[in-house]
């Protein structure tokens, strides 16, 4: 029993002590490359000092609001209790659909709502006059040194087939209703997609939007703008059944008012034309005269009412829209984040330094081992041959 556990100690021990050689090797073999680790940390560290100083510049403008629709039902007030007494009936009217705000991304990334947004109007460092965000970003826009080196040496066959394809575009319109977008255009959304962006809160119930660009305030325009046609397609599609309704009604009133003025003027002419009914034909006439004027007001006073109840519903369906953080003209950058970068690179360097040293340790040990196993090959080879030949013998 004594001697099992002897054996299992010595083992340990032998263990421990491999271990101990393992990390004093790994440690020995780190000093030894301790050059290569420093040179290499030392030329990323400069290649992030490069990227640091010479990335382009970027501000982020961000907008909060809370979007407040009537839900269950109309929420009148005081203004249905009014509508009441007047005799005009709420209560078998609907609101409107809403747009859950998880949507919101995609009204955003619609193809309508970017084009919209590439007219707006920016206040550029240099211009005399406002320019579109289109116009900035195919006339005046320069990425900077890493941006034209990318741009003139991975991406010159790009540039080149963009250019090839702007000749060949012609500027007919589309007779057709469908929407297209060219080449340009599609670069443009996609630097849209890249510098816009909308989070919802679940929640808390709020959106916020951001919006970065190369200068501050065109940042902050860019965010106003966004938020603004936000609002506008939301408030359109909450209130699209509303308005189509009161556009019917209008029509009809317009219809029945004319009619009923008709009647009216008729039926007072006759009266100031007999004067003193005698007749039997002329009371006839009279009787159908008022009967008339009779249907014809209470369609007219019903249109009315209808009229009066749907401009209440459009008020009603109308979307509201709480800014509890306005857009305003960020002053320090958002990108780029200089000390970060700087350590990042220093960091990765030190990384691929250690890499290179433990990697050329490595293949050193393979390429050795490898010169090994041929000189055995070749030793055991020479005495199967050596063997053969004494048998012979």
């Amino acid at each position: 029993m004594s001697t099992i556990q002897e054996s299992k100690h010595t083992e340990t021990t032998s263990a421990n002590h491999e271990d101990e050689i393992d990390l004093i090797q790994l440690a020995k073999t780190l000093w030894n490359g301790r050059r290569t680790v420093i040179r290499t940390t030392l030329i990323f560290m400069v290649l992030g000092l490069f990227i640091a100083i010479f990335s382009a510049k970027e501000y982020t403008a961000t907008t909060t609001m809370v979007p407040q629709s009537a839900e269950g039902g109309l929420k009148l007030g005081g203004l249905g209790g009014l509508a009441a007494m007047a005799g005009i009936n709420l209560g078998s009217m609907g609101g409107g659909s809403d747009i859950p705000p998880s949507l919101y991304p995609k009204i955003i990334s619609s193809i309508p709502f970017q084009k919209e947004l590439m007219q707006t109007p920016l206040d550029i460092e240099g211009q005399k006059k406002q320019v579109t965000f289109t116009y900035f970003y195919e006339e005046i826009y320069s990425p900077g040194l890493l941006g034209n080196m990318v741009k003139y040496s991975i991406g010159l066959p790009g540039v080149i087939i963009r250019a090839i394809r702007r000749e060949e575009e012609t500027l007919s319109p589309d007779p057709s209703s469908l929407i297209s977008i060219n080449e340009d255009e599609k670069k443009l959304i996609e630097i849209i997609q890249e510098q816009l962006s909308i989070e919802f809160n679940d929640k808390d119930g709020y959106v916020t939007i951001s919006a970065r660009m190369p200068e501050a305030k065109a940042a902050a325009q860019l965010a106003k703008k966004a938020q603004e046609l936000l609002q506008q397609a939301i408030t359109a599609f909450k209130i699209q059944k509303a308005q189509d309704q009161l556009a019917f009604v209008e029509e009809r009133y317009a219809e029945k008012e004319a009619v009923f003025n008709a009647v009216q003027d008729k039926l007072a002419r006759f009266r100031d034309q007999n004067k003193n009914v005698s007749t039997a034909v002329a009371q006839t006439q009279l009787e159908r005269l008022q009967s008339d004027f009779s249907m014809a007001s209470s369609v007219y006073t019903e249109l009315a009412k209808q009229l009066e109840t749907q401009k209440i519903q459009v008020k009603e369906d109308t979307p509201v829209f709480t800014i509890i953080e306005p857009v305003f003209i960020p002053m320090e950058k958002s990108k780029p984040k200089r000390p970060m970068i700087l350590v990042i690179w220093t960091f990765l360097g030190g990384i691929v330094g250690v890499g290179m040293v433990f990697g050329k340790e490595f293949f050193a040990s393979i390429k050795d081992k490898w010169r090994e196993d041929e000189t055995a090959s070749q030793e055991l080879s020479s005495r199967s041959r050596e063997s053969g030949e004494g048998s012979q013998q």
